[in-house]
């Protein structure tokens, strides 16, 4: 029998990650120098998550399993509504040979469940293969697919505010897709985290108006400059994915996170998020660390942040994502698992 308590809140990922079969690739220099980061960020996550965090998570939770049918799993048992399906690029890592999952690959899984999944190609990298195969790709995903959300991973590629990549912005903006960024370090090498320095936005923003972009990662360990650049930028959207777990085993550090992010750029630009590429427990806490957690009083009268309320929850949960891809809402599609209500 599960602890967790099921909750009725809309709830759209839009970062769950499909790795691809990896055992091909392992012999890449890169590939390996990636997945040896793995037990850096476990550490840096994970460091003093409390006993009660792991009760009721049963043994193969804590294993990774990147199979679609493994994420639906999660979903449905901590009441997860919607996955936007990221396929993980990372051509960096075999030296642009190859890709570790196609977006191809993607479609077919995004097809298999329509009701719970939805497209994300990943047009990356877009300098790398060629600005006009980027171009063409990202039409192709938004007309014939009618695609809604794209992703863009800087750290493989080049500069976000790179002035090669204004026609691809160009063609984003015009197409009137959702484009997903990564801000802040990378944290996995041999990306380059000087690629995706959340400031860079700013030229994005600036020159693209109407270009719904989501910063994942609020841009950690830089969140003040992401809050800074969505202060001035209405189109842009600050991500919680990957840090949400401090909220339960560092709760101060992720207030100061949320509470910033809700002074400069306010509860309905917000989102939620998962980050996860096949762990069951990423998905619990990341469900049970932002619905359970209160920005601390001292911290809400010290630094003058606002209180989470339920209104700011369910935007930030999913409403805020639903809005920019057209989701309607007003009915769950989790399937409750027997013994999890």
């Amino acid at each position: 029998m599960s602890t967790f308590v099921h909750d009725d809140y809309f709830k759209i990922d839009p970062e769950p990650h499909l790795m691809g079969e990896m055992a091909p690739l392992m012999h890449y220099p890169g590939v390996q120098m990636w997945w040896r980061s793995i037990d850096g960020i476990k550490r840096a996550l994970n460091t003093g998550m409390p006993e009660r965090c792991f009760v009721g998570l049963e043994p193969h939770e804590l294993k990774k399993d990147p199979t679609p049918e493994g994420l639906l799993a999660a979903m449905d048992k901590y009441g997860v509504d919607i996955a936007c399906l990221l396929p993980e690029s990372m051509m960096d890592t075999t030296g642009y040979s190859s890709r570790w999952c196609s977006n191809g690959e993607m479609a077919r899984v995004v097809e298999a469940h329509p009701d719970r999944f939805m497209y994300q190609p990943n047009v990356s990298p877009i300098k790398q293969r060629g600005l006009k195969n980027s171009v063409w790709e990202l039409e192709y995903w938004a007309k014939e697919k009618d695609a809604k959300i794209f992703k863009f991973y800087p750290p493989e590629d080049t500069y976000i505010n790179d002035p090669d990549l204004w026609p691809f912005y160009e063609k984003a903006e015009e197409l009137g897709i959702v484009l997903d960024i990564h801000t802040g370090f990378s944290w996995v090498p041999p990306g380059k985290s000087k690629y995706a320095q959340p400031i860079f936005l700013d030229d994005v923003a600036r020159d693209f108006p109407e270009l719904r972009i989501v910063a994942f990662h609020m841009g950690y360990p830089q969140c003040d400059e992401l809050n800074m650049v969505a202060m001035g930028h209405p189109n842009v959207y600050l991500c919680l994915s990957l840090l949400i777990p401090w909220a339960m085993n560092a709760p101060r550090k992720f207030a100061r996170i949320i509470g910033e992010a809700l002074r400069f750029a306010g509860p309905d630009r917000i989102i939620w998020g998962t980050d996860t590429p096949g762990f069951a427990f990423q998905v619990r806490w990341s469900v049970e660390g932002f619905r359970d957690f209160q920005i601390p009083e001292d911290m809400q009268e010290g630094y003058g942040y606002p209180q989470i309320t339920e209104a700011d929850r369910r935007k930030i949960f999913g409403g805020n994502l639903a809005g920019l891809l057209g989701v309607d809402t007003s009915k769950r599609r989790v399937s409750v698992p027997a013994g999890h209500e």
